[in-house]
């Protein structure tokens, strides 16, 4: 899908870049604990709650920013909810970009500041805005850079789990969920968001 490249700006050209994942040509056997608790992915809402909801996003995705205010009103009422925001950036190389840059803020410990920022982020997104954003935000590019050449394996692992799993659900685009044993292709309103975390925990 993505061909390998380094995703150079400005400043991150200082530590070296970005680069692209290896897209493999097919999804791979996934199981549940996989897909609910991988260790690399961040984790949003409650820890330690019963239920996970798994959204598979981009960040330049209208329809995932749009409906992100809903999702995260519901899943703080609950209380009792995982959220896991899967990067499957398809929307091109902004795309990548930004999702590699918020995966790297998340190794300084800054992972839900810049997810919000840049999904507060109106239209297409170029790594100019990315950055900006990101800088708005009070984060250190240079200090992204950093995180995200040093954590490299980690967070290309990561983008490639996440991209199998898409592929495996067999999702046509985003956003798209995965919440207990049921898929949810497409955008959830309030209503349908609560009704599968009750299907999920009953």
């Amino acid at each position: 899908m993505f061909s390998r490249r380094d995703l150079l700006t400005t400043s991150l050209a200082v530590a070296g870049g970005l680069m692209l994942v290896n897209r493999s040509a097919g999804a791979q056997q996934m199981s549940m604990n996989e897909v609910f608790f991988d260790k690399e992915a961040p984790v949003l809402g409650n820890p330690k709650g019963k239920v996970t909801v798994v959204e598979f996003f981009d960040y330049q995705c209208p329809y995932c920013k749009s409906s992100h205010p809903m999702v995260n009103k519901v899943v703080k009422q609950d209380g009792d909810v995982r959220l896991i925001m899967k990067d499957w950036p398809v929307f091109g190389n902004a795309s990548i970009f930004a999702a590699q840059a918020v995966l790297g803020a998340a190794q300084i410990g800054k992972y839900e500041i810049a997810f919000e920022a840049l999904m507060k982020t109106k239209g297409k997104l170029s790594e100019e805005m990315v950055e900006k954003t990101l800088t708005g935000a009070g984060i250190s590019m240079k200090e992204i850079a950093v995180a995200v050449n040093k954590n490299n394996k980690k967070i290309s692992g990561l983008l490639d789990r996440n991209y199998n799993q898409a592929l495996g659900f067999n999702f046509a685009g985003t956003p798209a969920f995965v919440i207990g044993k049921t898929i949810y292709p497409g955008v959830l309103d309030e209503k349908g968001l609560k009704d599968a975390i009750a299907k999920a925990r009953a």
